[in-house]
């Protein structure tokens, strides 16, 4: 584990206050196909204006993603990738479903 460098703490209203100087709410349709344990999916979103060192706070989906587990990162200019990992022991296939994320770019 690599130590930190600089860590700020921040509390209350001010939390996110300066810290990111550009956000964006993206909201998209995803559909992930059968996935057998142990396997995969990334799926891409276009999200214009993002860059690579923007932050992805924060991603949810419509349904029930038991023994998945789900990331996301801006993977290049204009494109936030989502990784569907099946870890639940059997098949899965998620139905098409809404997607949302909060992608940020630090101040820092």
């Amino acid at each position: 584990m690599a130590n930190a460098t600089s860590v700020t703490s921040l509390q209350g209203k001010q939390q996110f206050q300066g810290i990111f100087n550009e956000m964006w709410a993206v909201k998209a349709l995803m559909d992930v196909g059968n996935l057998t344990d142990g396997t995969g999916e990334t799926n891409t979103v276009a999200v214009p204006g993002v860059t690579l060192g923007d932050v992805v706070l924060g991603v949810s989906l419509g349904v029930d993603i038991a023994g998945m587990s789900v990331s996301a990162y801006v993977s290049a200019a204009n494109v936030v990738s989502v990784r569907v990992q099946n870890e639940s022991g059997g098949t899965l296939n998620l139905a098409e479903t809404t997607i949302k994320l909060v992608v940020a770019r630090p101040n820092f």
